[in-house]
Order: C-alpha cells, then sequence, then structure tokens
C-alpha cells in the first residue's frame, strides 16, 4: 500500500522514500486533547494488526499524535520519516481524520478485526499528507422507517462512514410505514407504529408480497448508545421526526392526529405499501402540542444542533375537502393549502430555535414561504437549493438525479429491484454539489452535501450494502476533497485507487456491487422495479 491509493485524494501528499516499521514495541504518545483518538486506534488499529501501541515516548519508535489548533478545524497533518510517526490535527475531529488516513496506508488489513496472520511489523511509507475537507457538511441519510435497521447494523454504518472521512449521519427515523424511537410520553408510537403486518414486495406497482411482519425500533437507551458511538467518530447525529406528511404511522398509533373529518382514522394501520401516502396530520393546536412532547424527548437525546422536520411529499387532498384544515386556514391567514404547511414549519422553525436548536427540511418547504431560520434539503433538484441559498439560507445539496443511492448503478438486466436512473461510480465521481448559477457569497450557504438511502426495496443489510457501495466512496471523496471542475476530473485515476480501496471493502465486509456487475445473490429475478430510461434532468 502506497500513499498514491488514499481515498479520499487529500490535498497534498508527497513520498520520503522508505518504509517506517511498526512492532510490538511501536509507542503511541497522545498529546492533550487527543485521547479519544488514541483509544480508537488502539481499539480498532490495534484489534487488526495486533500492536498493543501502549503509551510511551520512546524516541526513536512511536506515533505521536497532537492538536495544533493553527490547522483548519478538520485538517490534518501526517508526516512519517526515519524518527517517528506524527499525526497532527486542527481539532480532535482533523486529528481522527489523519488516523483514518494512517489506517489506510498500513493496507487493507488494517481493515479487518482481528490479524490474519502472525506478523512481526508492519509497515507505513515514509511520506508527508496534509489534507482538509471541502466542505464542513458531509452526510449520508439512511432511511430505516420502510426496512428497519437494527442497532449493530447503524454502529456498522457509522464506522463505515468515518472510514469515508463522512461527519453526518442524517437517521430517519419516522414515515408511514414505521415509527421507529421510543417516545415515553407516548408508547402507542412504538407499541403500535413500529410495525406493519406484511410488506410489499418490490415497486408499489408489483403484486408481489412478503406476508411476514417487519418491524423494530430503538430504545431510548439505544438512541444514546447511538449518538455517543458516533460523536467517538466525530459523526453528527441528525434525526428526521417528517412532519405534516409521511405521518401515516403515527396516525395508525393515535388516531386523532388525523383529518377525521374526512377518514375514519380509526381504521388506519402503519401502511404496508410504498409511494406518496394521502393520510397527513390534522392542521390543530393539539397536533403541535402532540410533537412538541416528540421533540422534547428527542432534543434529550440528540444534540444536534440541527433537527430535520421532513416536510416532504405532503397531499394537500384532505386538507382540501376538510371544513376543520378549511377553517383554519382563514382562521390562521396563511391563504391555501401550501401556507397550512407553511405554518407547519414555521411553528416548528421557532420552536427550535427558541431552544437552540435549527431546522432543517426538504425542499418542499419552501412552498407557501420558507421560515426564516430554516435550511434546506435540496432533493428534487438543484432549484431549490438555489433558491433558498439567493434567499440567503443554508443549503445541503442532495439532488435526487445524482445522489439517491437507491437509483440503480447499471442499465443491465440484473440490477436488483431497478429504481430511477442510471447512475454510476462515474456518475457520482462528477457530481457537483456548488451549481454555477450561484455567486460567490451566494454559494457559501452551501453547507455541504449529502447521500440519501431510501430502503422501500432493500430488505436487509445487504442490500444496503449493494446500493451504497462503490457510490458512496466516490461521494466521499467529491465531498472531502478539492477537486476540479466537474468535466475536468481524473476518473481513471479513481478507478486506479479503488482498485486498491476494494481491498479494504473486503476487508470491512461490505457487501458491495462488483464492478462486473451483481453476484448471484445480489440479484432480484422477477421482482418488479420502476426504472427510468434516458439521462436525468438537470434541474
Amino acid at each position: 500500500m502506497t500513499f498514491e491509493d488514499l481515498i479520499p485524494a487529500p490535498r497534498h501528499s508527497r513520498s520520503l522514500g522508505g518504509l517506517f516499521p511498526l512492532d510490538q514495541e511501536t509507542q503511541l504518545e497522545a498529546g492533550p486533547g487527543t485521547e479519544g483518538v488514541a483509544r480508537w486506534m488502539r481499539s480498532t488499529i490495534g484489534a487488526a494488526t495486533g500492536l498493543p501501541l501502549a503509551p510511551g515516548d520512546d524516541d526513536d519508535n512511536r506515533i505521536v499524535l497532537s492538536i495544533n489548533e493553527e490547522r483548519a478545524v478538520e485538517g490534518y497533518r501526517i508526516v512519517a520519516d526515519d524518527y517517528a510517526i506524527r499525526i497532527e490535527g486542527g481539532s480532535a475531529a482533523g486529528l481522527f481524520w489523519g488516523a483514518q488516513t494512517f489506517r489506510q496506508l498500513l493496507g487493507p488489513e488494517a481493515f479487518r478485526r482481528a490479524p490474519v496472520v502472525e506478523r512481526s511489523e508492519w509497515h507505513v511509507p515514509l511520506c508527508v499528507v496534509e489534507d482538509e475537507p471541502r466542505f464542513r457538511w458531509r452526510g449520508m441519510m439512511l432511511d430505516v422507517a420502510r426496512h428497519f435497521m437494527p442497532k449493530e447494523g447503524v454502529f456498522r454504518y457509522l464506522d463505515l462512514l468515518a472510514a469515508h472521512k463522512l461527519n453526518v449521519f442524517h437517521f430517519h427515523l419516522t414515515d408511514d410505514q414505521g415509527w421507529r424511537i421510543e417516545i415515553k410520553r407516548y408508547p402507542k408510537l412504538t407499541e403500535v407504529g413500529s410495525w406493519r403486518p406484511r410488506t410489499k414486495w418490490g415497486h408499489r406497482a408489483s403484486e408481489l408480497w412478503s406476508e411476514t411482519p417487519h418491524g423494530g425500533y430503538y430504545t431510548q437507551d439505544d438512541i444514546r448508545e447511538i449518538v455517543a458511538y458516533a460523536h467517538a467518530r466525530h459523526i453528527a447525529v441528525v434525526p428526521e421526526i417528517d412532519i405534516p406528511g409521511h405521518s401515516q404511522a403515527a396516525i395508525a398509533a393515535y388516531p386523532e392526529l388525523g383529518n377525521r373529518d374526512v377518514v375514519d382514522t380509526e381504521r388506519l394501520g402503519v401502511w404496508d405499501t410504498w409511494g406518496v401516502d394521502p393520510n397527513v396530520l390534522a392542521p390543530t393546536e393539539d397536533v403541535l402540542r402532540f410533537y412538541e412532547g416528540v421533540l422534547e424527548e428527542v432534543l434529550e437525546l440528540f444534540p444536534s444542533t440541527f433537527i430535520h422536520m421532513g416536510g416532504d411529499e405532503c397531499p394537500k387532498d384532505q386538507w382540501k375537502q376538510s371544513p376543520l384544515a378549511q377553517a383554519r386556514i382563514k382562521e390562521l391567514g396563511v391563504g391555501d393549502e401550501d401556507g397550512l404547511q407553511s405554518w407547519f414549519i414555521r411553528h416548528f422553525d421557532a420552536w427550535l430555535g427558541a431552544r437552540g436548536r435549527r431546522l432543517i427540511g426538504w425542499d418542499e418547504i419552501l412552498e407557501g414561504g420558507l421560515a426564516e431560520g430554516a435550511t434546506v434539503s435540496s432533493w428534487r433538484g438543484y432549484a431549490g437549493g438555489i433558491a433558498a441559498a439567493k434567499a440567503g439560507h443554508d443549503v445541503v445539496m442532495c439532488p435526487e438525479q445524482q445522489v439517491y443511492l437507491d437509483h440503480r448503478q447499471h442499465g443491465g438486466p440484473d440490477e436488483p429491484v431497478p429504481i430511477g436512473y442510471v447512475r454510476t461510480l462515474a456518475d457520482v465521481y462528477h457530481f457537483e454539489p456548488v451549481p454555477p448559477q450561484l455567486t460567490e457569497d451566494e454559494a457559501r450557504h452551501v453547507l455541504g452535501t449529502q447521500a440519501n438511502v431510501w430502503t422501500e426495496v432493500m430488505e436487509h443489510q445487504g442490500r444496503v450494502d449493494y446500493q451504497v457501495f462503490p457510490r458512496l466512496v466516490a461521494f466521499a471523496e467529491v465531498a472531502w476533497s478539492a477537486l476540479p471542475a466537474a468535466a475536468d476530473r481524473d476518473f481513471a485515476d479513481f478507478e486506479r485507487r479503488m482498485a486498491a480501496h476494494y481491498g479494504r471493502l473486503d476487508a470491512l465486509g461490505v457487501d458491495y456491487r462488483p464492478p462486473g456487475g451483481p453476484l448471484p445473490w445480489q440479484r432480484r429475478p422477477g421482482v418488479l422495479g420502476r426504472p427510468i430510461d434516458g439521462a436525468p434532468p438537470n434541474v
């Protein structure tokens, strides 16, 4: 392994020639503020290599960890010379990203959980690496509402994000098909809302069903554990509680949340199919108080500055038919149903702001007027993000046409349950988060970018792996590295480095899509998808 195989590509690197040997006597000297990174190195790299990395300051055989606040907050510098290996970070986070690079320098065997062969020495190439990220928001959204991922799988994905220097985990916890977080004030949300009796198998137009009940949820202690695990890896966990649409699981648990003057909400169950559900929250003060109660417990569990409130795909049909909703429109003076949706978002924008948090929502929150402090997840394309940034709002770019990893990776007939446009590894590598329509000042509102993983047709962890990898690797380089303009990027060099990176993914046990296409057990013959032909629109 050489420093020329690093992913994401660092800003500066050069060889000093030769190798630095590490052995049982190599010591790990942890300066002030580096103790957490030292613990991670011993527990992870030490476990893989069998090296104890004991504390010490042996001048001739040591790894030195330090903080230098003159560096960028998430920046780092590695110097491996004839005397020592020194890893310096602008903060503990920057140092941690430097430790991830150091792990890559050791070779793919350093990504295993235990040594596979006895080795008296490991080697790191003598080199200098200096690096810092392009964006401060480098995220992945995981939908655990459509298909639940048990806690151990979440830990695993946090490790995979950390290995690729991604620092935001957007945790999509509630939807029509399941409520996945314990709320002690409202126990029926998980007693009723966390499971469904059957599940559509494939796209919603499929005639196939899985008759196995599906469900699961995270206790509050599970959430605390997940947040702490992420924090130790310098990953912020941003929870999503979806309102006012995507709420049938909550309405099934508490029918008074729905539009009872239009539909018999007592008969609604947790939704068992996919698509845009017509059952949405009623625009009442009682519903606001209910979700304030939910959020009071959410804020106790998640220290994240940002709280995602969804706001997407809220059909207005029930509100149009509801005498109560129409009366509320007049009472509130919001004009129409779009204004009613904006009223929901504005309320929680102010509510969260009063508690020192910031609301973020999907770009539909622009409809009816954007709440004053809101940040926009621009998913339907670039347009929502452009409009928000020009209006002075912060944006996370995650256009579905570019970085929805549930979309298929190839146009061939063997792709499992093919959904959406073809988005290859090369396509993701050429994604540019900052659109040219923004001025330099407006572009500063682009906090970063995020890849989204919706799990309707991903029934277990292996299916998630297949859709996510290797494309998340290309996305991570886009989010981290100072790449040239999209048309000028060297995908051939990225592919060369990926040849080495597949070995790291193998060591991590990732069930990625092989370059040559799906393996037999990765296919889903006969299960209907919804492929869309042609190139995606640039909107």
